[in-house]
């Protein structure tokens, strides 16, 4: 299917301006001001942007795809997420994870519902391991899993600061971290490291002491729920300074904002009014986890289901709510996730890109189209 997309405004996540862009075989195959489709008219799907935002698909970092939870007993399992579910949010590529529970929770399970959003257009990958340390992996190897499992991208999420980890070591962590970069590195892969951080005070100083002590690069990390509190941003802030990434996450709960955690377009707001380099800040829904609320005691009080249309909101209000740029909030959502998982067609609009698309309202930036790998979804 040829398809051409005329008069845009386009964000790549930079802005362009005004242009059409044409794709082929699901890949961006030109971007200018004006193309001319004469003598292709008869296999062309023509879609009339109307001066509508065009962006990348969102890259969402952290996603429960076969479902989370179980905190509180088998009854609170949350349900696998549904591709129509990721596709109306503008969420067009996935990473997946476990979570807490590895036990009635598979990888393979885990595999198969990426599989499943694959063949709905989404682009959809896996993790290996859990929270827990030592890691449960496919094939006994974490290394293995990275070479010879394709969609298996990187190691998470392992919890740290959190009384649902297996308070792993330095030198567990750091052999995991280097396991993950060299079966990166073999199969082509980034082998990222997602890193869950919980409530404990002690925050980021497990990673700080793996990296002080081993040779393991502080990019190898990704730490996610950095808007868990006022003091784990304030730590998220000098990680990045050290070169690290951060990742803030954009689904919550009354209880837990009550609790301290801070809503991830006000934690970027913040980020960046410190200076904090905004290529270094990523944003992630943890669609389909539980959001438990624990007492002092560690006692399970409730749960809530993170939604991932949070995401687009959390984008939304960043512009909307916190008069950040629509560029610099866009990255944070495209662009910089899709480096941090060295997903290199994705996160932007570019020639050879992959042709996963959103057109947003100007007013509202809402979806009002879905392109994912080429194929188009409209919710006008």
């Amino acid at each position: 299917m040829l398809t051409l997309i005329s008069r845009a405004d386009v964000y790549a996540p930079a802005p362009l301006g005004l242009c059409d862009v044409f794709i082929a075989d699901g890949r961006i195959a030109a971007i200018a001001s004006h193309i001319d489709p004469r003598g292709i008219d008869d296999c062309l799907q023509r879609i009339d942007a109307d001066g509508a935002v065009l962006v990348p698909g969102l890259v969402d970092s952290l996603v429960h795809l076969s479902g989370g939870g179980g905190e509180g007993g088998f009854v609170s399992r949350t349900a696998p997420l549904l591709a129509e579910d990721a596709l109306r949010a503008g969420v067009t590529t996935l990473i997946g994870a476990l979570g807490t529970d590895d036990v009635t929770r598979s990888h393979a399970d885990l595999l198969a519902h990426a599989r499943a959003l694959c063949a709905h257009g989404l682009s959809a990958y896996a993790l290996s391991g859990s929270y827990r340390v030592p890691l449960c992996t496919v094939t006994g190897s974490l290394r293995d899993d990275l070479v010879l499992i394709a969609d298996l991208i990187g190691v998470g999420e392992i919890a740290i600061a959190d009384h649902r980890g297996s308070q792993p070591s330095a030198a567990e962590l750091a052999r995991i971290a280097a396991d993950a970069r060299v079966g990166g590195m073999l199969a082509g892969k980034a082998g990222t490291v997602l890193i869950h951080v919980g409530d404990g005070s002690e925050g980021l100083a497990l990673l700080q002491q793996v990296c002080s002590q081993f040779e393991v690069p502080i990019s190898q990390f990704l730490p996610t729920h950095i808007n868990r509190s006022v003091g784990l941003l304030k730590q998220g802030v000098a990680w990045t300074r050290q070169g690290g990434n951060i990742d803030l996450t954009t689904s919550s709960s009354e209880q837990l904002v009550a609790a301290g955690d801070i809503p991830a377009a006000q934690a970027l707001s913040i980020l960046l009014a410190q200076g904090t380099d905004g290529s270094r800040i990523g944003m992630s829904s943890d669609a389909q986890a539980s959001l438990p609320n624990f007492d002092r005691n560690g006692h399970l009080l409730g749960i809530d289901i993170a939604a991932i249309g949070s995401l687009l909101a959390a984008f939304a209000s960043a512009v909307h709510e916190h008069a950040i740029p629509l560029s610099e909030a866009l990255r944070t959502v495209t662009e910089n996730p899709a480096r941090f998982w060295g997903l290199a067609r994705k996160g932007r609009i570019e020639v050879g890109a992959d042709a996963d698309l959103l057109l947003l309202d100007p007013a509202t930036l809402q979806v009002q189209m879905t392109m994912a790998s080429g194929r188009v979804w409209s919710w006008l």
